[in-house]
């Protein structure tokens, strides 16, 4: 499974996150002349070189019209329905389309609450200008082609102080930025100035899955998106692409000792539990006192799950009391596709990670097709297409 990891210690703009994708593709020239081709009016991607505090990486120019934000004599200002006009008409997916105007939404949405009008009457200023647009279109663009399955961020650092913008100056993180990382883990420092900026906060709301440590994955891209500044820290947006090493959760692990229920009532009551969501149920033939012969019965269940699994424990055994305890488990990362016999369909469960890989296929497939065409088992597995 792919895993892409956003390292948010110098906070997120959007040209930062960007340039941080692009530089995971080996083709990147080749990505970056499909930014320029997206049709987004008057604009141009330029990529160059950059150092911060050692580190090599890239610094994605926006130019519209031939200049670079903070250039401009005057910001476009739109409103929704002017942004999507322009989205509409790029040269992009479906996808990325819906994607780009989700993310406006989440913003304008933001700046309402914050102004106090209708979502409708929003005026973009840093947020609604071509170079925003751009950021935008270019990030959901590079998060489409990447195609990762999960995506893991740091706590986002936001900076601290005031920040100057077209409402004069406002508290570091500004107010809409502020909106739109409700619920994201973030915090401030010595750094002064605006290190998430409302673009950056609405690309990673909208595509993190997970925010918190790293998880285990094997690196095969790293990328450094540079921001324009420079501060005692590498001021960059860290992107690293990998596959998953494996998976690891916290389960629970709920047992009791039983002596006096018969085969019968231990396999219902096992049967009964599975159905509620647990997620192993097995007996350990075990001597009690009293020299009687008994079998202790455990459940594996999630944590969310105990207050269903418990109470069956109790209704369908002649238990007394219930012990629990908690475990953390180690998975294989597990996924199900569909392979093509002469027989008909078959599916088979892979399972990878911690460098290994297992398939096997699903047993009830293959028994319905042995049995309708007369056949082994072996004989549909042997002749896969």
């Amino acid at each position: 499974m792919k895993i892409l990891y956003l390292d948010c210690a110098m906070g997120c703009a959007g040209d930062m996150l960007t340039a941080a994708l692009l530089e995971l593709f080996p083709n990147s020239d080749e990505i970056l002349a499909e930014l320029n081709a997206l049709g987004i009016p008057s604009v141009k991607f330029i990529r160059q070189d950059s150092i911060k505090c050692g580190i090599t990486g890239t610094r994605l120019r926006v130019l519209i019209a031939g200049e670079e934000e903070g250039e401009h004599h005057h910001h476009h200002h739109s409103r929704l329905a002017d942004i999507a006009h322009i989205v509409e008409h790029l040269q992009a997916s479906d996808t990325v389309k819906k994607q780009v105007l989700d993310i406006y939404e989440s913003i304008a949405k933001a700046e309402s609450q914050v102004h106090g009008e209708p979502v409708e009457q929003i005026h973009f200023h840093e947020v609604g200008a071509m170079d925003a647009i751009a950021d935008i279109t270019a990030t959901a663009y590079l998060m489409d082609k990447l195609g990762a399955m999960q995506v893991y961020a740091s706590p986002v650092h936001v900076g601290s102080g005031q920040v100057k913008c077209a409402h004069g100056l406002l508290p570091v993180p500004a107010p809409a930025t502020a909106l739109i990382l409700q619920g994201i883990p973030i915090y401030g420092g010595e750094i002064k100035g605006e290190l998430c900026t409302p673009t950056g906060g609405a690309l990673l709301k909208y595509y993190v899955n997970h925010f918190g440590n790293m998880p285990p994955i094997a690196v095969t891209a790293i990328g450094y998106g540079m921001g324009k500044k420079d501060f005692d820290a590498p001021n960059c947006v860290r992107a690293m692409l990998g596959e998953a090493a494996g998976e690891s959760d916290d389960i629970l692990e709920l047992s009791c000792n039983l002596d006096d229920m018969t085969g019968e009532g231990i396999g219902f009551a096992t049967e009964q539990l599975l159905n509620a969501g647990a997620l192993d149920v097995f007996t350990t033939p075990i001597g009690m006192k009293k020299n009687r012969p008994g079998i202790m019965l455990t459940v594996l269940c999630r944590p969310e799950d105990k207050d269903t699994i418990v109470p069956l424990i109790f209704r369908h055994t002649t238990t007394l009391g219930v012990r629990e305890n908690r475990l953390h488990r180690y998975v294989l990362s597990r996924k199900t596709e569909t392979v093509q016999t002469p027989y008909g369909p078959v599916r088979q469960k892979i399972a990878t990670g911690y460098g290994v890989e297992r398939k096997k296929y699903e047993y009830e497939d293959l028994a319905r097709l042995a049995r309708e065409n007369g056949v082994s088992l072996a004989d549909i597995t042997d002749k896969e297409q």
